[in-house]
């Protein structure tokens, strides 16, 4: 039987909720009149990222020769979407906004998470 890694399936669910939430409960700034501002393309940004760190925690449980490779690529992918919200796509620039008050905030704080958890499945998977 073969072991499942927890580092991996912790990476996935929070890799899910920031592909989701940064479509809805955790996404950018919503206008009244149906316009979007530069955060908009932050949170499809973060779909994709969190979309291709889900897929590649997936691999890595499904793969398990593969897992210290895969986990690598998750904590690049982590460091990426930490980047996106500010220093790689711009944000609103006044500090009460949403985008800057929820979504960069949740953000830092999933893609942190998941760049630990990954750099600690790929040390797990090195001393095997």
């Amino acid at each position: 039987m073969k072991k499942t890694s927890v580092p991996a399936m912790i990476v996935l669910i929070l890799a899910l909720i920031a592909a989701i939430g940064s479509q809805s409960f955790l996404g950018p700034c919503v206008h009244e009149d149906g316009s979007f501002g530069a955060c908009h393309w932050a949170g499809r940004a973060l779909l994709g990222v969190g979309g291709l760190l889900a897929v590649l925690a997936l691999l890595a449980l499904l793969l398990p020769r593969c897992r210290e490779g895969l986990c690598l690529a998750m904590a690049l992918t982590s460091v990426l979407g930490l980047l996106v919200p500010g220093p790689l796509v711009s944000l609103c620039g006044m500090s009460t906004m949403r985008c800057r008050m929820v979504m960069q905030p949740a953000m830092i704080i999933l893609f942190s998470a998941a760049l630990l958890c990954a750099l600690t499945g790929a040390i797990l998977s090195a001393r095997k």
